[in-house]
């Protein structure tokens, strides 16, 4: 390569094509790709939160109907005010201490009120101090608290043990 004078432009874009589809191939699995908004959720939900809140941000500037559809089949952290007060409760029985107080940390006001309303005054008072102990924080270490907590809420949805409302839920039946 050293005594090369000159590359072939399109030698190099056929090399690189290559290589990017063959990284792509073994991100997603050797399968046959599947397409369709559940299938972008899934990627999404894979991401780093941050890497999740840009991709969505683009979608919405390019198509916001398409970027709804995703947000509505999605649950992020900041839709932990659209649970109702039982599932909030049942889902602090399962966030530890520590993962909680991070995550509060970058989160609305709103999510904040929701989370120290379902807690004993006590129990509140003691995540409010875990919270000023743990001073400030990088934001990526509070992003992967966050996602910790909407890992859980999924598993808890998977077992049927809480219900995340999304947009046109089935009736209940008494």
């Amino acid at each position: 390569m050293a005594r090369m004078n000159r590359t072939v432009p399109e030698a190099i874009r056929k090399t690189v094509e290559q290589a990017l589809r063959q990284r792509a191939t073994q991100a997603v699995g050797a399968g046959p790709v599947i397409g369709g908004i559940d299938y972008v959720v899934k990627i999404l939900t894979a991401m780093d939160v941050s890497t999740e809140r840009k991709v969505l941000r683009t979608l919405e500037e390019s198509d916001p109907e398409l970027a709804q559809e995703i947000r509505q089949k999605m649950f992020v952290f900041e839709d932990l005010v659209l649970l109702d007060d039982r599932a909030i409760q049942r889902l602090l029985r399962e966030v530890k201490m520590r993962d909680l107080a991070l995550a509060l940390k970058g989160a609305s006001e709103g999510v904040r009120a929701k989370i120290f309303r379902n807690m004993s005054s006590r129990g509140a008072q003691a995540l409010r101090e875990e919270m000023e102990i743990l001073g400030p924080q990088r934001l990526r270490v509070v992003e992967e608290a966050q996602q910790r907590i909407v890992n859980i809420v999924r598993q808890l949805e998977a077992a049927q043990q809480i219900t995340i409302p999304r947009g046109q839920e089935e009736p209940f039946v008494s």
